[in-house]
C-alpha cells in the first residue's frame, strides 16, 4: 500500500452507497459485487480488467460496471489516481424505471458529461449522509441515464405530469422545510412512488424535491442572518447539521458566504 492510498465510504444499508478513494499503484484484486458501480475519475488514470479486456478511465471520464461482473483495479499512470464511485442496488434502478429490467451499459468507460455532473452532485456534501429524498433523486436520474445508454430498446415512458400530486408534495416540503423528510412521507402525501415523484417533480418545477426543500431552508436562513442571528443558531433552526453545512449550501446557492451576507445586510 502506498502512503497516499486512502478510502472513505458511506456507512449505509440502503440502495445507494458512496465511496471516494485514491491509490498510487495496485488498488483491488479481482472481485465482483451485487450492485452497479458507477464512478468518476478525478485525476490520474485507473485501469482494470473487465469482460475479457483492459479498460482505462482517465481524469474526467466515467465508468459503469454492471452487477456481478468481475473486475480489479490499479493505477494506469505513475501518479496514481483518485476517483468517486456510487454503488447502486439494481432493484432500486429497476423500480425507478417502473419495473423495467436493470439496463446493461456496453460502454464501460466514456466521456459522459451528464453522468459526471450527477456524480459531482451526489458527492456535494460527502461524507455527510445524503437525505432520503436526495438519494431518491440521484437513483432516479442515474436510472434514466443508464437506460438511455443501455443496450435494450427504448421503452415508451409516461410523460404527463401529475400536477396535483407534485403540488401536494411541494406544499408539504414547504411546511416541513426545517427538518429531514422521509421518502415514505412524500409517497403518502403525493400518492406517487419515490422515483416517479422525483422525476415528475423535476419535470414540473425544474429541480428535485430535495433541492427545492434546501432552497426553502436557505431563504429562511437568509432572513435570519440579516436580522443578526448567530450562524450556529440559524443552522439549527433551518435544518442544517451545523454551521459548516449551512455555509457550504448558502455559498453555493447565493454566491456569498453567510458572513459576507450578514455584513452586506447590516450595511444596508
Amino acid at each position: 500500500m502506498a502512503p497516499q492510498d486512502r478510502i472513505h465510504f458511506d456507512q449505509t444499508g440502503g440502495s445507494l452507497q458512496r465511496l471516494a478513494a485514491r491509490f498510487g499503484g495496485h488498488a483491488y484484486d479481482l472481485h465482483r459485487h451485487e450492485t452497479y458501480a458507477v464512478g468518476l475519475t478525478l485525476w490520474g488514470a485507473q485501469s482494470f480488467h473487465y469482460r475479457g479486456g483492459v479498460s482505462t478511465s482517465a481524469a474526467g471520464q466515467v465508468m459503469v460496471i454492471h452487477p456481478d461482473e468481475p473486475h480489479d483495479g490499479h493505477a494506469g499512470v505513475d501518479e496514481g489516481f483518485g476517483y468517486r464511485m456510487l454503488y447502486v442496488d439494481p432493484a432500486a434502478v429497476s423500480a425507478a424505471l417502473e419495473g423495467a429490467p436493470a439496463p446493461f451499459v456496453p460502454e464501460v468507460v466514456s466521456d459522459d458529461a451528464v453522468l459526471a455532473a450527477l456524480l459531482h452532485e451526489a458527492f456535494a456534501d460527502f461524507p455527510r449522509a445524503l437525505e432520503p429524498i436526495a438519494t431518491d433523486a440521484v437513483v432516479a436520474r442515474l436510472a434514466d441515464r443508464l437506460a438511455a445508454r443501455g443496450d435494450a430498446p427504448a421503452r415508451p415512458r409516461r410523460r404527463s405530469i401529475a400536477q396535483r400530486a407534485v403540488g401536494r408534495a411541494r406544499d408539504f416540503l414547504i411546511a416541513e422545510a426545517p427538518r429531514t423528510v422521509a421518502s415514505e412521507e412524500l409517497e403518502q402525501v403525493s400518492g406517487l412512488d419515490r422515483f416517479a415523484l422525483a422525476r415528475q417533480f423535476r419535470a414540473a418545477f425544474g429541480t428535485s424535491p430535495h433541492r427545492f426543500q434546501v432552497g426553502r431552508r436557505l431563504t429562511r436562513a437568509q432572513s435570519m442572518i440579516a436580522r443578526g442571528m448567530a450562524l450556529s443558531e440559524v443552522a439549527a433552526a433551518t435544518g442544517f447539521a451545523d454551521q459548516s453545512h449551512l455555509t457550504r449550501h448558502f455559498s453555493s446557492r447565493f454566491g456569498l458566504t453567510p458572513g459576507r451576507w450578514a455584513s452586506l445586510a447590516r450595511a444596508a
